[in-house]
């Protein structure tokens, strides 16, 4: 069975600066996989390159055995992406904008309806579906991106960022609904800057610097680097401030 997300030898560089080099990364499916690094690292640049927004240089970049930009239908059917930034129409209602997504991803009418009634309520925004998306809080819009990414019932879900802002209550209700995702068999990928939040959900953790991978592992081997009681962000500013060094 090929992986859900195999990357080989990537490599993509903008002028002047080697964005990701010769990056290679195995994520099997239904795991629950956190890529992290500081600004600049790269990640940014992988997830657009597993998503077919960014075209890459060089390398292998597959799902679940689909070339992302040989087979860009079928690789990008399987992919729910839940981006750093909101993109979706601030006027429009919450309702419309997942009825459009489903859409777009060739849903029946009576599929959109089912699926969009049934995520709202898991997700707690269900009394929020006829509401223009401008008069949400942060953290229901941050809801709201990540019922759109799953509304074509995607194998795996890329999270880049996916709580910025979010108070500490709709954070963690997010990680609670994101784990029966998993448990459920969707294979997540994370990106973030909250090191407590890839401790807390993730089982194998890559720490990215520099457009390349520096330490990859499972959550428990990571936290012994740094002795008893270790946080993840000890271990990641240990990590990535040697590599700069």
């Amino acid at each position: 069975m090929p992986s859900a997300i195999s990357i080989k030898d990537l490599v993509k560089e903008y002028p002047g600066v080697n964005a990701v080099r010769n990056l290679s990364l195995e994520i099997k499916e239904g795991e629950f996989f956190g890529l992290l690094g500081p600004n600049g690292a790269g990640k940014t640049t992988t997830l657009g390159i597993l998503t077919g927004l960014v075209n890459r240089d060089s390398g292998e970049v597959t799902l679940f055995g689909k070339d992302v930009e040989k087979n860009y239908v079928e690789a990008r059917r399987l992919i729910g992406l839940v981006p750093q930034e909101f993109n979706f129409d601030i006027f429009e209602k919450v309702y419309n904008i997942l009825d459009f997504n489903g859409g777009y991803f060739g849903l029946s009418k009576k599929e959109r309806a089912q699926r969009i009634e049934t995520i709202l309520k898991d997700l707690q925004l269900w009394e929020k579906r006829s509401t223009p998306a401008r008069f949400l809080s942060g953290g229901m819009k941050r809801k709201l991106m990540i019922a759109r990414a799953l509304i074509h019932h995607p194998k795996i879900l890329i999270l880049d960022e996916p709580t910025a802002g979010v108070d500490v209550e709709t954070r963690k209700s997010m990680w609670k609904y994101l784990q029966k995702l998993n448990k459920e068999g969707t294979t997540i990928l994370l990106t973030t800057h909250y090191l407590e939040e890839a401790e807390f959900l993730c089982e194998r953790i890559a720490i990215i610097n520099k457009g390349r991978i520096i330490k990859l592992d499972n959550k428990q081997n990571l936290l012994k680097l740094h002795g008893k009681d270790a946080k993840l962000e000890e271990v990641f500013t240990h990590l990535t401030t040697n590599d700069n060094q």
